[in-house]
């Protein structure tokens, strides 16, 4: 796989060194050049000075033939700015755009261009290390930012109660679970058990709902 990558700080440094590492051809673009200093020694791939999101600038970096392209500049307007025309005048497959602003984030998810929000997954990384649980952290976003996969808290009285039934009193729809360390796709007729990890397909409008009756007691089942 081409990928481009836009941004040689220490995000952009890393990223194009690990995607070469794993067999990939980087090419990585900074309006500085004394950015690339950052990069690990022995890489190989393509270096461009210039801005990220000026098209010949872009061209210089083999984006006509790319299949990927990460814009991970330290200012937001240039990474969406760049994350557009790589997507829309370059019909890159895969585009995606570093966003501080968790706000625009979900804008431009909305607009089909996934983000990383800085903050938000920062801050989430932040209270697992400090103690806190992943459980309730919403895993991941689809673009319009309608429907999102989170690990819940359960109550242990859904243990014996089927798959089907949680979701029907939940309003949501279980994705998978992680038993015993290793993860299930549950059928209609599974059943919850002891220490299962419940990870859930839900609305994000209904999600304080479901939370809510995941870690309550267990309606009794008809």
């Amino acid at each position: 796989m081409r990928v481009v990558v836009m941004g040689c700080g220490r995000v952009g440094a890393s990223l194009a060194g690990q995607l070469q590492s794993a067999g990939h051809e980087v090419a990585i673009i900074d309006r500085d050049e004394t950015a690339f200093r950052r990069l690990a020694e022995g890489f190989t791939g393509t270096t461009v000075k210039g801005v990220g999101f000026d098209q010949d600038v872009l061209r210089r970096a083999g984006i006509a033939g790319a299949d990927a392209f990460a814009a991970v500049s330290s200012g937001d307007n240039s990474n969406i700015i760049a994350a557009r025309v790589a997507r829309e005048t370059f019909n890159v497959p895969k585009v995606v755009a570093r966003i501080y602003d968790a706000k625009r984030a979900a804008v431009y998810e909305r607009l089909g261009i996934p983000t990383v929000a800085t903050v938000p997954w920062t801050t989430d990384r932040f209270l697992s290390a400090l103690g806190g649980s992943d459980a309730d952290v919403v895993a991941w976003t689809e673009p319009s930012g309608q429907v999102g996969i989170v690990q819940l808290s359960i109550h242990e009285s859904w243990v014996g109660n089927s798959v089907t039934f949680f979701q029907e009193q939940t309003g949501s729809r279980i994705s998978f679970v992680n038993r015993l360390g290793k993860p299930l796709l549950p059928g209609p007729k599974s059943v919850l058990q002891q220490d299962d990890q419940v990870f859930v397909a839900a609305l994000l409008d209904n999600l304080d709902k479901v939370r809510a009756v995941a870690s309550d007691v267990a309606p009794e089942a008809d």
